[in-house]
C-alpha cells in the first residue's frame, strides 16, 4: 500500500508539473506580444482587429465584453485598421452575441457598420482564431481580450499562422475573476494542445471574397 500512495504521488506530482509547465511556457512566451493600446495605433500593416466574445448580459454585453468593445473601438477610430471582426457564440438561433457586438459598436461607439465582420461560429478560442485567418483572410492583426486570456489566444494566432499582437481589455476588476484565473490554466494547456494538431473547427471553413463588407456578413 505504502509503495502503491507513493506510486500514485509521483504520477500526481508529474502531472502537476506538465500542467504548470505548459501554462508558464505560454504565458512568458507570448508576454511580448501584448502592446499597450497606444502602441497598436502606431502597427501600420496590421490587416485586422479581432474582439473575442465574452457573453451576453440583459440583452447587452457582459462587463468583459463591453471593455472589449470599447477598447477595440479605440484602436479602429486611432488606426488606419478599419475591419474589425466580432467573434461569438451565434450557432443556435435564441443566442446571438455577434448582433449584441456589432449593435453596440455602432449604436455605443461610432463604428462604422460596413466595417464590422461578424464571425457567427466563435464558439472557441480556437475556432475564433482559426477562422479569422481562413474565412476572413487575417493575417497580421490585434486581438482584443482581457489580460489573462491574451496569452493563449497569441500561442494560438502563432500556431495557426497569424502574425497577431494582443491589446489588454482589463479596464476593470470583474466578479470572478480569481475563478476564471484558475480555470485558464487548463485552457491553456488544451488549447497547447490544439496549437499542436490544429484540428478544423467545428463549423464549416469558406473564406470571404475580398470584395465583401461587413454587411455582407450580417446573416450566418
Amino acid at each position: 500500500m505504502k509503495k502503491f500512495l507513493i506510486f500514485i504521488s509521483i504520477i500526481i506530482l508529474v502531472v502537476l508539473v506538465i500542467i504548470l509547465g505548459i501554462n508558464f511556457y505560454v504565458i512568458f512566451k507570448y508576454d511580448k506580444k501584448i502592446i499597450s493600446e497606444k502602441e497598436a495605433y502606431k502597427l501600420k500593416d496590421a490587416d485586422c482587429i479581432l474582439i473575442l466574445g465574452a457573453g451576453i448580459k440583459n440583452g447587452g454585453p457582459s462587463d468583459m465584453l463591453r471593455d472589449r468593445l470599447i477598447v477595440g473601438s479605440k484602436i479602429y477610430q486611432n488606426s488606419n485598421i478599419k475591419k474589425i471582426i466580432v467573434s461569438g457564440d451565434h450557432s443556435k438561433d435564441n443566442y446571438d452575441e455577434v448582433r449584441v457586438m456589432k449593435n453596440y459598436l455602432i449604436n455605443k461607439l461610432d463604428v462604422s457598420s460596413d466595417d464590422i465582420y461578424k464571425d457567427h461560429y466563435g464558439i472557441a478560442t480556437y475556432d475564433s482564431i482559426y477562422r479569422a485567418k481562413e474565412v476572413y483572410s487575417c493575417q497580421k492583426m490585434i486581438i482584443v481580450t482581457q489580460k489573462y486570456h491574451l496569452y493563449r489566444s497569441l500561442y494560438l494566432a502563432d500556431k495557426i499562422g497569424i502574425d497577431a499582437y494582443g491589446v489588454s481589455a482589463s479596464l476593470e476588476p470583474y466578479r470572478g475573476q480569481l475563478w476564471r484565473e484558475i480555470r485558464e490554466v487548463l485552457a491553456r494547456d488544451k488549447d497547447f494542445v490544439k496549437g499542436l494538431i490544429l484540428p478544423k473547427p467545428k463549423f464549416k471553413i469558406e473564406a470571404l471574397p475580398a470584395s465583401a463588407t461587413g454587411d455582407d456578413t450580417n446573416q450566418r
